[in-house]
């Protein structure tokens, strides 16, 4: 019965997760503004239809924000496009817009310029500005991370840890290869061994700054039987190449289902599957990372969709959600 009970637990949490910030209806006035939107932007949400002022708001953002070679950033500032509106037919449709600056989310903003109805956006804007203030403290050029990872390299040999983010540069230790305890081990162990795991702290260049890299499964294995010979990884802060690095999906409170066309909730979003089919969730992770800004990752589903997930963790035993 308690089995039962808690499947039935475990399914309503599932679901509730997968429903988690659903998109709105879009209202009618969208489709024609879409024609209205400027070269180089494309078109998010829209909301805050205001019919005495005969406006309405679209998001937009860079049109290059999902290309690898140049990811958006959650820092840059955010622009709206206002959308003059007019009665035809019995509708409202667009006849003109304008992109105006937009205001950031705080707790209690509520001002015609965004939108936040849960304080989701609030809260992570909080966390954003926090990772802002520590961009000082890294490299030049550095966008700052929060994310959690793994190395995905599979050579015996470990993956390079080095000075800067270049092939050419100093190599400051290895991270280990998958790892399996030969005796006594967790029956959770993933298939082909452990992975070392880290923290993600910057991008660039196709280069993510790391640090506390911590021995290849240790944390999940029993620590009275995991030996002392096991590989121990460089664990201070240094560059891996993008290409070898994985992570799992983790539950950003964004919507679930799709990836972003820029690192916001409200940016074009496109559904994806996860690699052993179903909508995307937090059961796995993606095919690729290829950048990272903020709390977001740039990422590619194992369908082929490449765009942004809010939050990755390193944890290989259980769900991220």
């Amino acid at each position: 019965m308690h089995a039962l009970l808690s499947i039935a637990i475990l399914i309503s949490l599932t679901t509730a997760a997968s429903a988690q910030h659903a998109a709105e209806p879009e209202p009618a006035w969208r489709p024609s503004a879409l024609s209205l939107v400027p070269a180089g932007y494309v078109a998010g949400e829209a909301w805050r239809t205001d019919e005495t002022a005969m406006t309405g708001l679209l998001a937009i953002y860079p049109a290059q924000a999902d290309d690898p070679k140049s990811p958006g950033s959650v820092f840059a500032p955010r622009q709206v496009l206002v959308v003059k509106l007019a009665r035809k037919d019995g509708a409202m449709q667009a006849t003109s817009a304008e992109i105006k600056p937009r205001d950031e989310p705080t707790r209690g903003n509520r001002g015609t310029t965004m939108t936040d109805p849960d304080a989701d956006e609030a809260d992570f804007a909080g966390q954003h500005a926090g990772l802002a203030a520590q961009h000082a403290t890294l490299p030049v050029g550095t966008e700052p991370c929060d994310l959690g990872a793994w190395s995905a390299d599979k050579d015996p040999k470990g993956l390079n840890v080095r000075a800067e983010a270049s092939a050419q540069a100093r190599v400051l230790g290895t991270l280990p290869p998958p790892y399996r305890l030969k005796t006594g081990g967790s029956e959770n162990v993933p298939d082909g061994g452990w992975l070392t795991e880290f923290r993600i702290i910057g991008f660039k260049d196709g280069w993510f700054l790391i640090e506390g890299a911590t021995p290849p499964g240790k944390e999940n294995e029993d620590e009275r039987k995991y030996p002392q010979h096991a590989p121990k990884p460089y664990a201070g802060r240094g560059w891996v190449a993008a290409s070898k690095v994985g992570a799992n999906y983790a539950n950003g409170a964004t919507r679930m289902g799709g990836l972003f066309q820029a690192p916001h909730a409200d940016a074009k979003w496109t559904p994806a599957q996860r690699q052993l089919g179903g909508a995307l969730d937090t059961d796995g992770g993606p095919k690729r990372i290829f950048a990272c800004s903020g709390r977001w990752g740039l990422v590619e589903s194992h369908d082929g969709v490449r765009g942004w997930w809010r939050s990755l963790c390193s944890n290989q035993v259980t769900n991220c959600s």
